[in-house]
């Protein structure tokens, strides 16, 4: 198994921008350090807690601090973007990291970008437009034809090349034929897995899922791929979570309790998510549980992987079993506040627990 890290991020609402971004860029230095293999950024332009609205700049500022860790999007929301755009920036991106970028993408889900952008979420048009632009964008970065392409909400036209000028769409991707794509799954049976299965992409569920979800998720990439004739691939799949790691049990719990893992779902989350769902049913492994039994205990005891490296190589193991394997673990970015007890958590993931797993 590998280590990756998923940040949304997560800085209170109201916080200095510039100020958070170094913090952010801080800890994917020190990730590339500790032997990370990759590193996913998110996007949102309304939402105050998770403040990157383009992760395409980020990760360019990164890539020169850096020296292994594959950086990616976390994801594009295609339908915020338009895509004659998308395909440029994109394509760029990929020439700065030459090989270490990785491009997840996807419809979004915030219900403030939603409306900022005129999407009706009810009406399911975000995954009209999703497909739309990801068609177009792989077209425009494989040779496309001169002449108009357009939908309900885009239009723009590729010229006639001229060769003798250089006149024409010519910004292709570093990576051949395009950088690896990435989708994530939040529901039961994902639709979005089974594409990802179906086009041989990295499958990715969320830190919210359960493990009776996370199962069918697995069932969803399988299906897709049988439609298309593709083998699946476990160690392709991302799984994120939410970990802690301390010298024992008691101070990761109490750290995470008294600190910022609490405070970001307590203060965000636990407020965020009915507004979005209704309720905080994505995070019960029983949907008749009410919501005020969803505490930070029942999240460390059901959802999160907090405790000693031996503890924490056990709730490991156990998530392996329980899903039948999968090859890469997401943890989530938090603000590393203190600092210093959430270095040593990434250090005793990456030099004292992860080592010790035998897949």
């Amino acid at each position: 198994m590998e280590l990756g890290y998923f940040t949304m991020p997560l800085h209170p609402a109201g916080r200095e921008l510039s100020e958070t971004l170094q913090e952010d860029l801080e800890q994917i230095v020190l990730l590339d350090e500790l032997g990370f293999k990759e590193a996913w950024i998110g996007e949102h332009f309304t939402a105050g807690w998770e403040n990157i609205a383009a992760p395409d700049l980020f990760i360019a500022n990164a890539i020169p601090l850096t020296k292994k860790i594959i950086l990616g999007t976390g994801v594009s929301c295609l339908p915020d973007h338009d895509p004659f755009v998308l395909a440029h920036r994109i394509a760029v991106l990929d020439n700065l990291a030459k090989g270490r970028f990785q491009w997840g993408v996807g419809a979004g889900s915030f219900i403030g970008d939603f409306e900022a952008f005129n999407i009706d979420p009810r009406s399911g048009e975000q995954r009209d437009l999703t497909n739309d632009s990801l068609a177009f964008i792989l077209d425009l970065w494989n040779n496309p034809k001169p002449g108009k392409y357009e939908n309900s909400r885009w239009s723009f036209t590729v010229p006639k090349p001229q060769d003798d000028v250089g006149l024409g769409v010519h910004t292709k991707p570093y990576q051949k034929p395009h950088p690896p794509i990435a989708v994530a799954g939040i529901t039961e049976s994902s639709s979005t897995l089974k594409v990802a299965g179906e086009n041989g992409w990295i499958p990715m569920s969320i830190n919210f899922v359960t493990s009776n979800v996370l199962k069918t998720h697995w069932d969803s990439v399988e299906e897709g791929a049988l439609k298309s004739g593709k083998t699946p691939d476990r160690s392709k799949w991302r799984i994120a979570r939410d970990v802690f790691v301390a010298e024992t049990t008691e101070e990761a719990r109490r750290l995470v309790k008294e600190g910022t893992l609490a405070r970001d779902f307590t203060d965000y989350f636990f407020k965020m998510v009915p507004k979005i769902r209704g309720n905080l049913n994505i995070f019960k492994s029983d949907k008749s549980m009410p919501d005020s039994d969803v505490t930070i205990d029942y999240m460390i005891d059901n959802l999160w992987i907090v405790g000693s490296p031996d503890d924490v190589v056990t709730q490991i193991e156990e998530l392996y079993d329980s899903v039948g394997g999968f090859g890469v673990l997401l943890v989530m970015g938090h603000e590393w506040n203190p600092k210093d007890k959430w270095a040593k958590s990434m250090r005793l993931l990456s030099e004292e627990v992860i080592p010790r797993l035998k897949f």
